[in-house]
C-alpha cells in the first residue's frame, strides 16, 4: 500500500506542474505515425492560384431555330437583327505557376476565353494583371504572364507517362470561389478521350473532387509533383459526381513551350485516317495483339504518302513510344511542329516495319479564304480542316446567314460532297468549283445526313 500511495503522489505531483495539453491527433498511434497530407499541401499551395477575368460575349441570338429562317421572322413579325449584341461577363478559374522567375502560369484555355482583363490572385493576398501569351483551343491549354514577383514559387513537375490506375492525387484549386480548396482521390483512368471530339485528349481520370472553378488548378501526386492540369468533369447537374479529367502534364507543358516560343502551336499532321485496332481487327489481321491504329485512308500528297504508309497498316509506336489507339496516335502527331521528324512503327502483312515521315501542313488556303468563296450558301459559316483528313468542319455557323437557312450547324463534317470524297477544306473546293447545286453528306453527331446547297 505504501508504494501505491507514493506513486499516486508522484502523479499528483507531475500533474499539478504540467500544464494541461490541448486536445490534438497524437503523432502515432503505437509505433504507426498518424499519415497526413499536410506537409504536401503546404509544399505545393503557394504555386496555385485564382484567375479572374472580365469581358465581353456575343449573344448567339433567336433561341427558336425557326427564327433563323428569314421567312418565320416576317410571319411572326421579329424585326431582323442588326447585328450581334454583347454582354458583359465575368468567371473564375485556377492556374499553376511553372516558371517563378519569368512569371509564366499555366491555365485552361477556356478560362481565359474572350477575356479582356485578366487579375490573378496569389496565395498571400497579392492581386496582379496578367496578360495571355498563347492560348491553344484544341488542347484546352493557355500560358499567362505576370509581371516580375517577389516570392514566387513554382510547382515540381512529374511524369505523367509515369503515372498509373490506383496512384492517390490530390486536387488543388478554387472551386466556385473557395480560394485553395484541397480534395483527394485516385487515379481512375488513364488515356480518357471523347469528352471534346474536336480537341487533343488523353485525360487523366480522378475521383478527387472537381468543381467549376478547379479548370486550370493543379493535380499532383503524394510527392508534391504536377501530374496534370484539372480541366473538365462528366456530370449532368454541373457538380462533381467522382469523374474528373485532367490534362497530363507532359501535354501540358509541351503545348506551353510552343505557346511561348511561337505564341500559338502549329500542329502538323501526318494525313491518315485510321481506327483502333480492336480484338477483332487484330483477329481478321492474324495480329497477336489487339493495339495500334488501322490506316483506313491515306490522303495524297501528305506526309505518309511520302513515307510510304500504305492502307492496311497498322501504326505501333511514335519515335520509340508504344501507340495503343488511334486518339494516342492523333495526340502523338498533334504536338509535333512542322518540318519535325518522326521514326514511324508499323506492321505490314504481320512484318514489323520502321519508315521515317517528315510532319507536313496539310491545311489548305481555303481555311483562311471566306467559306462563301466557295459556295455561296456557305455564307456565314466558318470551315476549317477536320483532324487527320476527316473532312471539312464546320467550326461556326452565324444565326440567320445564309450557311443557318442552308442547315448547316456548328461542328457538323463535311465528309462529301456531289458524290465525292471530301478529306478536307481544300478538296470541298474542288467539289463546289462549278457546281450551282451542292449535295453535301454531313455527320452530324453519330448521324450521317445529306444536306443540299443551291
Amino acid at each position: 500500500m505504501k508504494r501505491a500511495d507514493l506513486a499516486l503522489a508522484a502523479l499528483m505531483l507531475v500533474a499539478a506542474i504540467a500544464p494541461p495539453a490541448p486536445a490534438a491527433m497524437p503523432a502515432a498511434v503505437g509505433d504507426t505515425p498518424v499519415p497526413s497530407l499536410s506537409p504536401i499541401v503546404k509544399k505545393v499551395s503557394p504555386a496555385v492560384v485564382n484567375i479572374a477575368t472580365r469581358g465581353t460575349v456575343k449573344d448567339r441570338g433567336p433561341q427558336n431555330p425557326l427564327l433563323d429562317d428569314p421567312f418565320f421572322r416576317r410571319f411572326f413579325d421579329v424585326p431582323p437583327e442588326s447585328g450581334p449584341r454583347e454582354r458583359p461577363f465575368q468567371s473564375a478559374g485556377s492556374g499553376v505557376i511553372f516558371d517563378a522567375k519569368a512569371g509564366y502560369i499555366v491555365t485552361n484555355a477556356h478560362v481565359v476565353e474572350n477575356a479582356s482583363e485578366i487579375t490573378v490572385t496569389l496565395q498571400d493576398g497579392r492581386d496582379v494583371k496578367a496578360e495571355v501569351v498563347g492560348s491553344d483551343e484544341p488542347s484546352d491549354v493557355a500560358v499567362l504572364k505576370i509581371k516580375s514577383e517577389t516570392n514566387l514559387v513554382q510547382i515540381g513537375l512529374g511524369d505523367s507517362s509515369k503515372v498509373e490506375v490506383g496512384d492517390f492525387v490530390l486536387a488543388i484549386g478554387n472551386p466556385f470561389g473557395l480560394q485553395h480548396t484541397v480534395t483527394s482521390g485516385i487515379i481512375s483512368g488513364l488515356s480518357r478521350s471523347g469528352i471534346n471530339p474536336d480537341g487533343y485528349e488523353d485525360f487523366i481520370q480522378t475521383d478527387a473532387s472537381i468543381n467549376p472553378g478547379n479548370s486550370g488548378g493543379a493535380l499532383v501526386n503524394l510527392r508534391g509533383e504536377l501530374i496534370g492540369i484539372n480541366t473538365a468533369i462528366l456530370s449532368r447537374s454541373g457538380g462533381n459526381i467522382g469523374i474528373g479529367f485532367a490534362i497530363p502534364v507532359n501535354m501540358a507543358h509541351s503545348v506551353m513551350d510552343q505557346l511561348i516560343k511561337y505564341g500559338s502551336v502549329k500542329r502538323g499532321q501526318l494525313g491518315v485516317s485510321m481506327y483502333t485496332v480492336t480484338p477483332d481487327i487484330a483477329h481478321s489481321l492474324g495480329l497477336a495483339n489487339a493495339m495500334g491504329a488501322l490506316v483506313s485512308q491515306v490522303v495524297e500528297g501528305s506526309a505518309a504518302e511520302k513515307a510510304g504508309i500504305h492502307t492496311g497498316d497498322v501504326i505501333t509506336s511514335v519515335n520509340g513510344q508504344p501507340v495503343k489507339s488511334n486518339s494516342e496516335l492523333r495526340n502523338s502527331i498533334g504536338l509535333m511542329r512542322v518540318g519535325d521528324k518522326v521514326e514511324i512503327g508499323l506492321l505490314r502483312d504481320g512484318k514489323p516495319l520502321k519508315i521515317t515521315a517528315i510532319i507536313s501542313d496539310t491545311s489548305s488556303t481555303a481555311q483562311a479564304a471566306p467559306a462563301e468563296s466557295i459556295h455561296k450558301a456557305f455564307e456565314g459559316a466558318t470551315l476549317v480542316d477536320a483532324p487527320e483528313g476527316g473532312g471539312a468542319l464546320v467550326k461556326s455557323v452565324e444565326p440567320g446567314s445564309a450557311a443557318a437557312q442552308s442547315g448547316l450547324r456548328n461542328n457538323d463534317i463535311i465528309m462529301g460532297a456531289n458524290r465525292g470524297r471530301v478529306t478536307n477544306v481544300q478538296q470541298l473546293r474542288e467539289r463546289a468549283k462549278n457546281a450551282t447545286v451542292l449535295v453535301l453528306e454531313v455527320r452530324r453527331g453519330n448521324s450521317v445526313i445529306i444536306v443540299p446547297l443551291r
